[in-house]
């Protein structure tokens, strides 16, 4: 299995950021796997509009065949950067965080929705439950993750040009 970009990539991303891994954290490679699974089984779900370029025996969700971005048409060799950063951001955490983050499941049957302690009452929700999130059900959120993903999400606005062809 092979992670979003590589090692070199990595490194200098978490350089860049003034970030650095602490002692006895996973290999670089195997945090770059974790943060790609990550990414893409968060994520996947929000490119419906296009395939994979290598159909379903393709490991990771990127590259795609028939994606737009804008009105725009995404090479099909196209992994994007940010997609790539995403899945770096997604191993840092998971490398910085007790108990791993982008392995950890959200178990929904046990988390407390309300709450009231004498005459206080408390609602919670997670972050995959507010309006705009983009991660998929039971999946921790990020909201830097979810803001560079967000813009190769496809679009769900209808528009004339999608319904009506001029012969």
């Amino acid at each position: 299995m092979a992670g979003y970009g590589n090692d070199d990539g990595f490194q200098t991303w978490l350089s860049g950021q003034g970030l650095a891994l602490p002692v006895g954290a996973p290999t670089l490679a195997v945090l770059r796997q974790i943060g790609s699974d990550y990414v893409d089984a968060a994520y996947e779900h929000a490119l419906q509009c296009s395939q994979r370029a290598g159909g379903f025996e393709q490991e990771r969700a990127w590259p795609r065949v028939g994606h737009r971005v804008n009105g725009q048409p995404v090479p099909n060799d196209l992994v994007p950067p940010a997609w790539v950063s995403a899945s770096y951001r997604a191993a840092y955490l998971q490398a910085t965080t007790e108990g791993g983050w982008a392995t950890v499941g959200v178990d929904s049957t046990r988390q407390t929705r309300r709450e009231k302690v004498d005459s206080i009452e408390r609602e919670f929700f997670a972050a995959s439950d507010a309006a705009g999130s983009s991660v998929a059900p039971g999946m921790p959120s990020d909201s830097i993750i979810n803001g560079m993903l967000t813009p190769w999400f496809c679009s769900n606005v209808r528009s004339a040009a999608r319904l009506f062809r001029v012969i």
